[in-house]
């Protein structure tokens, strides 16, 4: 009996401390994790740091070719995966559950990425290497900033990184020369321009130059005159000669060793890299043999939509010659005066506001403007979206290019300001930066399959917002479609079927009304990044698949705002994690 009395005892006590004993905070926990993921990755990406308006690494550039800073990015997302999963899905809310995701996602991917050689052997090319983006930042016109004395100490500093990432990037190229990881020829040759230009101009003409030229008068003439003798080293003894460096080598035995495949399959494991690169992007895992498929299956489509079209407005002739009429057609290049074309935008927002109510019911407290492109950079800019600010009050932008406005063509600019801005990339950015249930990681991610797939996908909301009913407004979307299949096609044409540059040009110029020039620009824009031209159709495709699937299996019950909530309200996620938010809202809602 004392027995059981002394064991009933224990057993009272045992539940009484577990009783008493704190219980672990895990949503607390999961979200502190997040915020310190967020903080970890500013120290290792500090220009991404500097585009969000986060000063504190502004005078940072890691050597990203250096083995320890790799080291570094390799333990950081091991460190991540290695928590996250320990915070079990029944103890986090539906949003932490899709952070969890999106964080796994992340690190995968990013993990993935270190397994292959081609981005330390093949550090730079014409679109999209750090030179490129240093350029804009020194110049003073960019998220860099240059209006306090230690602004300009920090780019002192910031260059110091940049110029050793130049010298690796040097040495790397030429110990890829030697394993095969060299640049097809073609994309050599308008490299070594790019680096001439920074190593040839006289010191006040040097585009780093810029932020001393135009100085802060605040600023007392001793640190006016320290500061440009420290630019003036900088620029003439130390960038200028690591540029002339890069350049000499480039266009001397660089140039002699690029290789005259125009795909990746021609550097070794190009197959396994592409097929990687293909996730990337799309977010999926489709292969390149589906995607080349599909998108030949669009192309036959879209093209069947213009030849109705070419009959409606009565054309004789094939299609590459509507292509050139709707580029020369006088009465679609209106304008003389380029408010008319801000104007023109305004009224297409206008006329679809209406509708918008019918497909929306959650649209951006942020406003929205259309403003013509900065004189400086317009005849070399695009149309473009730049993100407002709920908080400082900073409208979300329409940037407009009309370098010439006798010769703007307006037949796209329905489908342009659909894709661009309204229900666009306005909402979609937006309409994610004010939700305040997601993290700032979360609301600071990108990913292409999902952010130009809304964007298509907003396109083809063109009719139902009463827009597209001219003829040629309607040509100009499938054209801005057709351009997106198109990639499809000859970027698995490049990079999975070996397809050559020429013929790549050749097949757009069959199938959409660009300039050879402008086609000749993209077909190498696919060469140096593969497999980023594929997210737009199939980001696309998978939206407008997932609406057809909702409203096949809940009919009457579909309520196209309701889906259009369930899209955006995620912010940029992965394309299988969107499919499986919309399946679980399809079942939660039969």
């Amino acid at each position: 009996m004392k027995k059981s009395l002394a064991l009933m005892a224990l057993i009272t006590l045992m539940y009484s401390c577990k009783k008493d004993a704190p219980q672990r905070d895990w949503s607390g926990e999961f979200d502190q994790m997040l915020v310190n993921y967020a903080e970890d990755g500013k120290k290792l990406n500090p220009l991404f740091a500097t585009f969000m308006g986060d000063s504190r690494y502004n005078d940072l550039f890691p050597n990203y070719l250096d083995p320890t800073v790799q080291d570094s990015m390799v333990a950081h997302y091991n460190r991540y995966k290695a928590q996250v999963v320990e915070f079990p899905d029944s103890l986090l809310s539906s949003s932490q559950q899709m952070s969890k995701a999106v964080l796994l996602w992340e690190c995968d991917i990013n993990l993935e990425g270190f397994n292959y050689d081609k981005p330390r052997y093949m550090p730079i090319d014409q679109m999209w290497s750090p030179h490129l983006m240093m350029g804009q930042l020194g110049s003073g016109a960019s998220a860099q900033p240059f209006k306090t004395v230690q602004d300009y100490e920090n780019w002192i500093k910031r260059t110091d990184g940049f110029i050793a990432w130049l010298n690796s990037a040097r040495e790397n190229m030429e110990a890829g020369m030697g394993n095969g990881y060299v640049l097809p020829a073609s994309l050599v040759v308008k490299v070594v321009p790019q680096l001439r230009a920074m190593s040839d101009p006289e010191l006040e003409d040097h585009l780093f130059y810029g932020p001393v030229a135009n100085l802060p008068s605040d600023f007392s003439a001793e640190d006016k005159e320290r500061l440009t003798t420290a630019y003036s080293e900088l620029i003439e003894e130390r960038l200028k000669p690591s540029y002339l460096q890069l350049a000499e080598f480039m266009e001397g035995p660089y140039s002699e060793s690029a290789r005259e495949s125009s795909g990746i399959q021609g550097i070794p494991e190009g197959d396994a890299y592409y097929a990687h690169q293909i996730k990337l992007y799309t977010t999926t895992e489709m292969t390149a043999a589906e995607i080349h498929d599909l998108g030949l299956s669009e192309v036959a489509r879209i093209r069947g939509e213009m030849e109705k079209v070419m009959a409606e407005v009565g054309f004789e002739g094939d299609l590459r010659s509507f292509f050139d009429h709707v580029r020369s057609k006088p009465e679609l290049m209106p304008y003389t005066d380029p408010q008319q074309v801000i104007d023109h935008f305004n009224a297409i927002h206008e006329k679809m506001k209406p509708q918008i109510e019918v497909l929306f019911d959650k649209k951006p407290k942020t406003s929205f403007e259309v403003r013509r492109t900065e004189a400086f950079r317009e005849r070399s800019a695009s149309a473009e979206y730049n993100p407002g600010s709920l908080k400082d009050g900073r409208p979300g932008i329409f940037y407009v290019p009309i370098p010439d406005v006798t010769a703007y063509n307006i037949h796209g600019d329905e489908s342009l300001f659909l894709h661009e801005a309204i229900p666009g990339h306005h909402y979609q950015v937006a309409l994610t930066q004010e939700n305040d249930d997601l993290p700032d990681f979360r609301k600071n991610l990108f990913y292409s399959g999902y952010g130009e797939g809304w964007a298509l996908y907003a396109e083809s909301l063109g009719k139902e917002l009463g827009l597209l009913t001219d003829p040629y407004q309607y040509f100009g979307m499938l054209g801005a479609e057709m351009h997106r299949a198109i990639r499809l096609v000859v970027d698995t044409g490049l990079h999975y079927k070996g397809w050559s540059r020429e013929e790549a040009i050749e097949y757009s110029l069959n199938n959409e009304a660009e300039s050879e020039a402008s086609i000749t620009a993209e077909i190498e824009r696919y060469m140096a990044n593969p497999g980023q031209a594929l997210s737009y159709k199939i980001g696309q495709l998978t939206i407008l698949r997932l609406r057809q699937e909702a409203e096949a299996q809940l009919g009457d019950a579909f309520d196209i705002r309701e889906f259009h909530n369930q899209v955006l309200e995620t912010g940029s996620v992965p394309l299988a994690l969107l499919e499986e938010k919309i399946a679980n809202w399809i079942a939660a809602s039969l």
